[in-house]
């Protein structure tokens, strides 16, 4: 029996490591230094709607920029905006890069392209480009088109927006009244004299308007310049010759945006699935839908950039050590307890968004997403496991669910007839039941669990009923 449960968890483990291969990239140490024999310069495109899926390209690309030391970091920005959230999830994700970050204003970067634009130290336009038009609007539902926004709303939102975005303008150096216009269309913006944009309006600029020069000394209204191209502003920012890498969407981003929304049901049908392959002889449906549950919680997170691979493998190493505390070395408590933490910190971290450089030791905040997919599904679990094992094995479903045993003879009727023949013998615990182990009954070893009280090692045992193929017992008194 050992033998055979032992082998499934082998299979567990190989059909994970199957799903999760590991890149000697995903786990190279931390210090470990890139080749700086030339300067480095990362291209991140922002040229789509500005939801979700782009934060997690932004994500990867920061991070890969982060990893690699690069020196400056590029936004190809052509957009017509998006959603606040996710703009102002992009502007926090980009000032964890302490390099130079430039925009090249490809083509327009109309409301959030304007925000991200802002949080950048340079802004540089091609010809007959364009930017502004960032007031904030509300989309209806279902997001077909736009809705008029309540007065009292208009107003907090507005105020609350364009005090964040002049706070990066103040940061890196552009004009807050330029910028204030660009959201509050209730601001007039005069400069020497000139009316650049009347109340009641919203503030775009041609790239021409853009850089062209007030005040004294003069300074560019917004614009660093026009430049034919990418490359050319490359050039101009004295990075010829450098080691080019650009970003490329994988389309995978899209994907990610489903899977961490449901991390917590993928997490359900992963215990659940695990916790009915073990109670179920050989290995058929459950295993398979708890490898496939925990394969797309860790999925969703390394497409989405929230973490490596590391997590998944470390998971599968506390996947092992609380095979061997079941099957090879019951009632030891520390392997398992040992795998039980190793996949408890791997579920969690997995969640987590950390960038190179940034302690080991996530923060409150960076945990609180984690633990509330993990307390729901903690929850879930627990619930469908009851379910499960109440309902399960009364269904026409359940043989489908367990395969045959490795000889292929008998069958589940044949197993279920010697499980009930098993009900009221009696026989020893051979090891400490806590609340499962295995038993001795004659010459027949097996595995048991109680209904929840501890029993030591050789104290006699009684089978009461049989659940999910295993025996339930007590203490003999």
């Amino acid at each position: 029996m050992a033998k055979r449960m032992t082998g499934r968890w082998v299979f567990l483990w190989l059909a994970l490591a199957t799903v999760f291969p590991v890149r000697a990239v995903d786990l190279e140490a931390p210090g470990s230094a890139p080749d700086r024999t030339t300067n480095q310069v990362f291209v991140l495109p922002i040229r789509d709607d500005i939801f979700e899926p782009m934060v997690y390209l932004v994500r990867r690309g920061v991070k890969a920029a982060m990893d690699a030391r690069a020196d400056t970091l590029v936004l190809d920005m052509n957009t017509n905006g998006g959603e606040v959230g996710a703009t102002l999830e992009i502007i926090d994700i980009l000032s964890k890069f302490e390099g130079r970050k430039v925009t090249y204003v490809n083509a327009k970067a109309y409301s959030a392209g304007a925000f991200i634009s802002v949080a950048t130290e340079a802004i540089y336009m091609a010809p007959e480009s364009v930017i502004g038009a960032a007031a904030p609007i509300m989309m209806s539902p279902g997001g077909t088109g736009v809705e008029e926004m309540p007065s009292t709303v208009e107003v907090k939102m507005t105020s609350a927006l364009s005090a964040k975005i002049r706070a990066y303008a103040q940061k890196y150096g552009h004009n807050t009244q330029v910028v204030n216009a660009m959201i509050n269309k209730q601001t007039e913006l005069i400069i020497d004299g000139k009316t650049l944009n009347e109340k009641g309006q919203i503030l775009t600029l041609t790239n021409r308007e853009a850089a062209e020069e007030y005040g004294d000394p003069p300074k560019p209204l917004l614009s660093a310049g026009t430049v034919d191209s990418l490359d050319a502003v490359i050039a101009k920012l004295g990075e010829t010759g450098a080691k080019v890498t650009r970003i490329e969407p994988t389309g995978a981003e899209r994907l990610a945006t489903w899977l961490t929304a449901l991390n917590w049901l993928w997490l359900i049908i992963g215990v659940a699935g695990i916790y009915l392959e073990i109670k179920t002889p050989g290995f058929g449906l459950p295993g398979i839908a708890g490898i496939c549950g925990f394969a797309l919680y860790f999925l969703g997170s390394y497409v989405a950039g929230l973490s490596g691979l590391e997590w998944a493998v470390l998971f599968v190493v506390g996947l092992i050590l609380v095979a061997l505390e079941i099957f090879v070395w019951p009632g030891t408590v520390v392997s398992g307890l040992a795998g039980l933490g190793l996949i408890f910190v791997s579920l969690v971290m997995a969640l987590v968004d950390m960038y190179p450089g940034m302690p080991a030791v996530p923060t409150l905040p960076q945990l609180r997403l984690p633990l509330r997919d993990l307390g729901i599904a903690a929850i879930g679990s627990v619930a469908v496991i009851v379910i499960l094992a109440r309902l399960l094995p009364k269904t026409p479903f359940y043989p489908v669910l367990v395969s045959q045993d490795a000889s292929g003879v008998t069958s589940v009727r044949s197993r279920e007839a010697a499980a009930d023949s098993r009900v009221g013998r009696e026989g020893i615990a051979l090891s400490p039941l806590h609340p499962g182990g295995k038993a001795q009954f004659g010459e027949e070893i097996i595995d048991v669990t109680t209904q929840g009280e501890m029993i030591d090692r050789g104290a006699p045992v009684r089978i009461l009923r049989h659940s999910l193929g295993e025996a339930v017992v007590e203490r003999v008194k």
